[in-house]
């Protein structure tokens, strides 16, 4: 994945000099997603470009990769308000095919705070038409207030706060 050549100000993952397969930088095979707050104030988006060598059929990207993108932009929708979870459940539908080399979008938002358990939604759309390829729905679970912690310093950076 590449990402777009203008993206706005203020990514809400900044810090990404880490491995994770989603979002850092350190991961050579990973897709290096950078997160931006939505316009509306609710949630996050990221713009990429599909490469081939996340291909699953001909021109269509593996649908493991869809699943990840939707799972990662849902998390980082919790992430920004410092709710700090791992996906407990995951239910994606795939639409239409998510092809390669196209610029595309994607967003997520938590849904309902119930406490423990979070529940989130996400879609993935073409940008050139605004086409739903994907959406995703998932209920993530809160960790350990020593382990959301050590995750806010690592990922947000030590002293910062977001929003």
């Amino acid at each position: 994945m590449s990402a777009l050549e203008h993206p706005p100000a203020a990514p809400v993952n900044d810090v990404n000099d880490h491995h994770c397969f989603g979002c850092g930088t350190l991961n050579t095979c990973g897709l290096r997603l950078t997160m931006f707050p939505n316009d509306d104030g609710d949630g996050v988006w990221t713009a990429f470009i599909p490469a081939a060598r996340f291909e699953g059929y001909p021109g269509m990207i593996h649908g493991g990769i869809v699943c990840t993108v939707l799972d990662e932009v849902m998390a980082w929708s919790l992430y920004r308000e410092e709710i700090w979870a791992v996906t407990g459940q995951l239910n994606v539908r795939y639409r239409r095919p998510v092809p390669v080399g196209e610029r595309l979008r994607a967003l997520g938002m938590i849904a309902r705070n119930r406490g423990r358990v979070i529940e989130t939604r996400g879609e993935i759309r073409r940008e050139a038409d605004g086409a739903l390829l994907a959406e995703a729905t998932a209920t993530f679970v809160r960790v350990p207030a020593d382990q959301a912690e050590a995750w806010r310093a690592r990922y947000l950076g030590a002293g910062e706060t977001t929003s």
